[in-house]
């Protein structure tokens, strides 16, 4: 993208709020991305120390996750194996242009974390908007999270008892039990301290094994396995979008991606093309590995959570059940931490108190915030049943960190530079951003409205 002289929006400082009161807030780094950048300041230099090729699976690692659960259930909705490759690649030019952009624009703004570039270029109601959006998309992705643990715990417990039917027949056996307990002694204590230190190491080799798992179940199926139909098209034109919030959802690693760039050690635009192009290949052989066994095997009738249309006594894939939960072990309070994060520094800007003046009280606030996070999620995931109806709201939120924010914050950044005479290919990236900006403000409604309209009608 070529770069004309000029300066950024800055005009955050306009605010009647504090001027920098929680700016420094080391928000939304995944825990890779923040050892990485402890360490490159710890040399004492301004770059960072990732490689393009540690970039690439940080990258990758932000991408992959539990999401993948729902992609043949995705592939089912969008109407067949066509329709849904069709509608990944298609959607994957915006994504990897929307990281690119995120680049482009951190690197114009000399910000490190993704609501601030945000802030940055874009002014004071966008940055607000970005940091609620993070909120509600990080309260909701935990929702799901404990969703997940009790769709697989339910399938572990059936798998160990004698009878299926007893499962949920006993207090100690039935779902909202099994999630209560998990989440009060593992997720809860995880979730307290200030900082976290946790490697997403068992997320990645949690979604490859549940990948290769489904993969092999396909080639390999079991002989008690019905044949299924198998639709081939979409049941309407319209049908196809009802797959975009798992899309969004799986390959949502933008707000991570800020931190990623600047952690390299090399940090160029041209360079991070590169990184995530590769990344956004590997997220879409794996999705797509996952989308089309697991649609294949199970059909029309593959649940939303794909290991949950598996027999509970079979040990691979109960494998596969206790390493997803692993992973969500350990994701969600990363996800909740980045959330309090955002909240935090909303209410420092707020009150215009400092980090370093709101020492004590921080500690009486980031408890009473956690623990009302964990309860206002643990209740929501008792009563929703299934991650679907989760997935299908907060990935229009996923979308708009793809398309909408990348795509303003491009618009802008090519309004502030200052040329006598403007190029084509100035008036060409313009364009791209407002069609950024309308397809992800277009998904966002789609998907938002569908999904208020399916709980109307349930």
């Amino acid at each position: 993208m070529a770069q004309g002289t000029g300066s950024i929006n800055s005009d955050y400082k306009d605010w009647e709020w504090s001027d920098d009161a929680g700016e420094r807030a080391r928000l939304l780094q995944s825990p890779s991305v923040e050892t990485v950048l402890k360490n490159s300041e710890s040399q004492g230099n301004s770059l960072g120390a990732t490689s393009a090729l540690g970039a690439v699976f940080i990258v990758v690692n932000a991408a992959l996750g539990a999401g993948l659960l729902n992609f043949p259930a995705a592939f089912s909705m969008a109407g067949g194996v066509a329709a849904g490759i069709t509608l990944q690649m298609c959607m994957l030019i915006f994504i990897i242009g929307g990281l690119v952009i995120l680049a482009y624009c951190s690197q114009a703004s000399n910000e490190r974390t993704y609501q601030e570039v945000v802030w940055a270029v874009c002014g004071k109601v966008p940055g607000v908007l970005c940091e609620v959006a993070i909120a509600v998309y990080t309260f909701g992705t935990c929702i799901a999270f404990l969703i997940i643990i009790g769709d697989q715990e339910d399938k572990i417990i059936a798998a160990l008892v004698k009878e299926p039917e007893e499962v949920g027949s006993h207090w100690y056996t039935d779902r909202k039990f099994t999630i209560s307990i998990t989440a009060f002694l593992l997720i809860l204590p995880l979730s307290i301290p200030k900082e976290i230190g946790f490697q997403k190491y068992a997320s990645v080799i949690g979604t490859w094994y549940v990948t290769a798992v489904i993969i092999i179940k396909y080639i390999w199926p079991d002989k008690e396995l019905v044949p299924v139909e198998i639709p081939t098209s979409p049941s309407s034109w319209t049908a196809v979008f009802n797959a975009m919030p798992t899309i969004c959802f799986g390959f949502q690693c933008h707000v991570s991606s800020v931190p990623v760039f600047n952690s390299m050690k090399q940090p160029e635009v041209k360079t991070w093309g590169a990184v995530v192009t590769a990344a956004m290949v590997i997220a879409l052989f794996v999705y797509t590995g996952t989308g089309i066994c697991g649609f294949l095997t199970f059909g029309a009738g593959v649940e939303q959570d794909v290991l949950m249309s598996y027999p509970s006594n079979d040990i691979p894939v109960a494998l596969a059940r206790a390493f997803i939960i692993l992973c969500v072990l350990t994701s969600y309070p990363i996800l909740h931490f980045c959330g309090r994060a955002v909240l935090e520094g909303l209410w420092l800007r707020y009150t215009g108190v400092t980090v370093e003046e709101d020492v004590v009280r921080e500690r009486r606030r980031r408890l009473l915030q956690t623990i009302s996070w964990f309860l206002l999620t643990l209740l929501l995931a008792l009563f929703i049943p299934d991650i679907g109806k989760v997935i299908s709201v907060i990935g229009g939120l996923a979308a708009c960190f793809i398309f909408v924010f990348p795509g303003l914050c491009l618009i802008q950044a090519k309004l502030s530079e200052i040329q006598e005479t403007r190029a084509i290919s100035w008036w060409a990236q313009v364009s791209y951003g407002v069609f950024m900006v309308t397809l992800g403000a277009f998904i966002f409604g789609q998907t938002t409205a569908n999904a208020i309209f399916a709980d109307l009608t349930a």
